[in-house]
């Protein structure tokens, strides 16, 4: 059992440098000798625990979005938050946490160009990351209208039209370089005054 827990943390170690070096050097200028080197191993460890840097980056990906999630599912077993606090809450906590990562989302969109390119499509691997935050968010606005605080409208063009603004913040940031969010904020503030009853 110790030696799984090992594997596993070490693993999560590399992904968590990976991740820092990707965001400071950029995808392109990643190579797997220097996740190597900044996680203090040899290649050929390296490969015990990844095939290739491409995977190291989608795990790394995969990480952080679970961090996310775990963080989101907080907001969302908070029983004393009304439907529209806990809304409002997880997507101010989205939006912040883009910002603050935002030359991760650099990377990514660089990511994405390239992988658009080879003709695979970004939108899946976009879709099979974020499938999850969509998935609460539907819950908060289905408990929301159970509850008797937001209207009934259909759950899906809701959760699209905030998922949207998840988008914008994102393409703002990590695109147009806008530092301040406030903005987006505005906007989810008039979509979830627009879903009380």
């Amino acid at each position: 059992m110790a030696i799984v827990v090992e594997h596993d943390k070490r693993k999560h170690e590399i992904l968590e440098k990976s991740l820092e070096l990707f965001t400071r050097e950029g995808y392109d200028d990643v190579t797997f000798q220097k996740i190597a080197d900044a996680c203090g191993i040899t290649r050929t460890t390296l490969y015990i625990y990844f095939k290739n840097k491409r995977e190291i980056f989608t795990w790394s990906i995969k990480q952080m979005t679970g961090e996310l999630e775990s963080r989101l599912m907080e907001i969302l077993g908070d029983k004393n938050l009304s439907a529209e606090e806990c809304l409002r809450q997880l997507m101010y906590w989205v939006i912040d946490t883009c910002n603050g990562n935002r030359p991760l989302f650099n990377v990514l969109l660089i990511y994405l160009i390239n992988l658009q390119k080879t003709g695979a499509s970004a939108e899946e691997r976009v879709n099979r990351r974020v499938i999850r935050i969509k998935h609460l968010l539907s819950m908060i606005i289905i408990e929301g209208q159970k509850r008797g605080e937001f209207k009934k409208m259909p759950v899906k063009t809701v959760n699209n039209m905030l998922y949207s603004l998840v988008e914008s913040a994102i393409f703002e940031i990590a695109v147009l370089n806008k530092k301040d969010v406030s903005e987006v904020k505005d906007s989810i503030d008039l979509v979830v005054q627009g879903l009380r009853k």
